[in-house]
């Protein structure tokens, strides 16, 4: 039996002060209080230190002109966030179990002022048994954040980036330096006695040719009553049981659950989601103990080679409930640079705004984190196929994989922890090792390179987890796969399959259309051109700083000036004083020249199987990037110019 009470309703507070001054209080020296640096705060949670400070003024909000700078004073900080237990959650038998789904990154676990347990990871939840560490009454809870990572930035080194804390925090070309710190996910505290899960996955499939769905169950439990059963139900949107199981358990249950003839998922412009509700419970006497429920669905996806490839390439043309279908997606990034603070309002919107373009596949960029359940919640009923990728990106210098056994041993738990929470999803469509694992052609230190391949340990590690916990997906090596890293001029040569690139193009549109008309890549998975921000949002955040848009300008440069076109601009004859007329310059390329690369990249179909632009959003309001969606979840005018390749309507 389990009961479930959500800390999130609890009154929390919040507090800063230098490196481990908490342990004590007090001064060795002339035993005074040591002083705090932020005194309580009052914050809901989840919650970032970040937000909180913004909220009481403590620090300006990092989206406005140069002000990331001036706070990363936050990072280097030790916060606590303190909340009282009510006395009635605790007074059930049974153990009382503490369960955090999202700490970043590493810190402490105070009860009544005892330190009972210590945490490490972002990626992957934590759990702590409080029971013995409980009074009857007034019971403290404190959980301490302490030092993070100092350097996990764009440009380093992949082989020696194993801390399990999201690297795109440390400044990459869409995002400044924001390194966040607290409680990012649900808190709960399970109270839990005999014939209880321990824990539970599952996942589907479907059987085009006999119209047969499977739902496949696993559950580890803990089982002492001899007259204990599991039971599984499956039920459709109405609420109606389709299918049912039922069987007496031990330690572990598995079942294979047939569903007759189910209602199939279809993808964004496919058809329809239809949804179905997995309920399972551990039953006693007729009564109710236990029951875990998870969001279901069935397709079939095959994966077919494409038209005319090379004998030895992989199959790219998906093939979603007997339809070859065009995978045409964006690549996602968290909806703020502080995700702990993401409201499910915010989630909604985005992936309406994803739907309503005819985008039908979100690729969840290694460089980030693994996403709430609410976004393949939704996912799930936009009809939006989802690439997970596992936390891993290139860094520049050196794109290999780490290959020292304990970090092999940490990633390894982290891709089981990934696919134990997310494989009952419907919409998840394969998993990817990472973000340009690669190693650089001829011994350069910049350029075209060889993705790795599935002989590399940790690759090869993560390829026997997903075969073994969730054989019906796909898994990739890397984004891109390769062979070759990119698609150069070599076009007609059979190595360009899975591809990244161009982002950018210094040439006209002419030279640029001439590319896309030569290509012969089977996939592509990046692909962008940049483009600035709306005039409002500039001048919203700018603060003084909104011209020139040229590399002299700090704002502009704030994430590297990657994607800074003003020389072009200025070449062309614009006007230098005129922020209007450059957005809307810029804006115009940006959009007519993703319109000619997604369009002959479809008409090319089914030679091809996909095209994900790089990227979908931004996180942050960066006056100029490769997003096609603006910072308040607006189509940017690229946006609209795919929708038109997807929705096969008239581009003018």
């Amino acid at each position: 039996m389990r009961k479930n009470y959500d800390l999130s309703t609890l009154k929390w507070s919040l507090s800063g002060c230098q490196p481990y001054f908490w342990v004590s209080g007090r001064s060795m020296e002339v035993n005074t209080d040591l002083p705090a640096v932020v005194r309580k705060l009052q914050v809901k949670i989840p919650c970032s230190v970040q937000y909180a400070l913004r909220e009481e003024n403590k620090i300006s909000d990092w989206n406005e002109g140069l002000n990331p700078y001036s706070m990363e004073w936050v990072e280097n900080r030790h916060w606590v966030y303190d909340v009282t237990i009510p006395d009635e959650w605790i007074k059930e038998d049974g153990k009382k179990i503490l369960k955090c789904e999202g700490l970043d990154y590493q810190g402490h676990i105070y009860i009544n002022g005892n330190d009972i347990a210590t945490f490490k990871g972002a990626y992957t939840p934590h759990s702590f048994d409080l029971t013995d560490h409980l009074r009857d009454t007034n019971n403290q809870l404190s959980i301490i954040f302490t030092d993070n990572p100092r350097s996990l930035g764009q440009q380093g080194y992949t082989s020696l980036f194993t801390e399990e804390k999201p690297r795109y925090y440390y400044c990459w070309d869409w995002s400044p330096r924001l390194v966040q710190v607290g409680i990012w996910d649900k808190i709960t505290l399970e109270v839990v006695k005999d014939d209880s899960f321990n824990s539970l996955r599952a996942y589907t499939d479907y059987d085009f040719d006999k119209k047969e769905g499977i739902v496949s169950v696993f559950a580890d439990v803990n089982m002492t009553n001899p007259n204990a059963s599991v039971k599984v139900e499956v039920l459709n949107e109405e609420g109606d049981i389709v299918a049912e199981r039922e069987s007496v358990s031990a330690s572990s249950f598995t079942a294979n659950i047939v569903v007759d003839a189910p209602e199939v998922w279809q993808s964004n412009g496919n058809g329809e989601q239809k949804m179905y509700r997995l309920v399972v419970k551990i039953m006693v006497g007729g009564k109710l103990s236990d029951t875990i429920e998870k969001q279901i669905g069935f397709k079939q996806i095959r994966w077919l080679p494409c038209k005319n490839a090379p004998k030895n390439a992989e199959p790219w043309i998906c093939e979603i409930n007997g339809t070859p279908t065009f995978l045409q997606g964006a690549n996602w990034v968290p909806v703020q640079t502080n995700f702990a603070d993401v409201t499910d309002e915010e989630y909604k919107e985005l992936i309406q705004t994803y739907k309503d373009l005819g985008f039908n596949l979100l690729r969840i960029w290694g460089g980030a984190v693994l996403e709430r359940e609410i976004f393949y919640d939704l996912c799930d009923r936009a009809g939006i196929l989802v690439w997970q990728e596992f936390p891993l990106s290139s860094s520049g210098h050196d794109n290999w994989p780490p290959e020292d056994p304990d970090a092999i041993r940490r990633f390894a738990d982290i891709a089981e922890s990934y696919i134990a929470r997310r494989q009952h999803h419907v919409s998840l469509l394969l998993w990817c090792g990472g973000n340009e694992l690669q190693r650089m052609l001829d011994g350069r230190k910049w350029g075209c390179g060889w993705p790795v391949g599935y002989d590399h340990p940790l690759i090869k590690k993560f390829k026997s987890i997903v075969s073994a916990y969730d054989p019906t997906r796909r898994f990739l090596p890397s984004s891109s796969s390769g062979p070759r890293f990119t698609a150069d001029d070599a076009f007609g040569t059979g190595i360009h399959h899975d591809v990244h690139g161009p982002w950018n193009w210094s040439k006209d549109i002419e030279s640029w259309t001439e590319y896309w008309k030569n290509d012969d890549a089977l996939f592509r998975s990046e692909s962008g051109m940049p483009g600035a921000a709306p005039a409002d949002l500039i001048r919203k955040y700018g603060k003084g700083y909104e011209m020139p848009a040229s590399r002299d300008n700090e704002y502009w440069m704030l994430t590297g000036g990657w994607w800074i076109e003003w020389d072009k601009y200025i070449a062309q004859g614009g006007n230098e004083e005129d922020l209007d007329e450059y957005v809307a310059w810029s804006q115009k390329r940006q959009a007519d020249f993703l319109y000619v690369a997604a369009r002959l990249t479809k008409d090319r179909f089914p030679e091809i199987g996909g095209f994900i632009v790089w990227m979908g959003h931004d996180c942050y309001p960066c006056p100029s990037n490769t997003s096609v969606i603006d910072y308040l979840s607006r189509p940017k005018p690229s946006g609209t110019a795919l929708s038109k390749v997807w929705k096969n309507e008239e581009y003018k």
